[in-house]
């Protein structure tokens, strides 16, 4: 059982390492300090409910549903993370920004949540990852396997977004400076933009 446990652990950690823009967001909520318990808990509880979902045998409904509607999904998913980019893209050429980390008004929990909410749900990558190849890779386990298996792929999405919710914090002293906030803006626009273009490509939109 602790085998299941630790195949799962490592599966979900491994996939929620790739940078996208979920944890894009994340990262940047998580420097300016805003709603951090609030974000972690959504990512991970969000995780955990599709990984659930994939290990009870949906994953087989999903993989046909995908296939079917992949290409509108992928379209739509680059679409949007190219608008979400450019409006990051547009901050890094506002020259006359003074961006500080105690001044900065934080914006309420709902909007942050819908903006979080998009960014998880909207991306087939999601269901992919979560539902499908873990759910896929669950149904070679069985009972009490099968449910250490989940637990540890769940588990996993627990750590990861605690840790980079409130590790972010840790990133303060180097954000001080407008011009670090302009590079990190360039770099989620930057993998945004890769995000989308690959989406398009695999979506046939391009």
């Amino acid at each position: 059982m602790i085998s299941a446990f630790l195949i799962g652990f490592f599966l979900g950690i491994s996939l929620i390492l790739v940078i996208g823009a979920q944890n894009a967001f994340v990262l940047r909520q998580g420097i300016l300090g805003q709603h951090l318990l609030y974000i972690a808990l959504f990512c991970a509880l969000s995780d955990a409910l599709l990984i659930c979902i994939g290990v009870v045998g949906i994953s087989f409904f999903l993989n046909n549903f995908i296939a079917e509607f992949s290409d509108l999904l992928f379209g739509f998913s680059a679409i949007w993370l190219s608008g979400y980019g450019l409006m990051r893209l547009k901050t890094v050429f506002k020259s006359d920004s003074i961006i500080e980390i105690e001044l900065l008004t934080p914006k309420d929990l709902m909007p942050t949540l819908s903006i979080l909410f998009v960014l998880t749900f909207a991306n087939p990558h999601v269901y992919l990852d979560t539902m499908v190849l873990i759910g896929s890779i669950s149904q070679q386990f069985s009972g009490d396997h099968k449910i250490a298996f989940a637990f540890g792929a769940s588990l996993a999405s627990f750590v990861f977004f605690f840790s980079l919710t409130y590790g972010a914090r840790l990133l303060i002293p180097l954000m001080q400076s407008p011009n670090s906030w302009r590079k990190l803006d360039f770099l989620i626009a930057l993998v945004m933009f890769i995000i989308a273009i690959k989406l398009a490509y695999a979506g046939n939109w391009l």
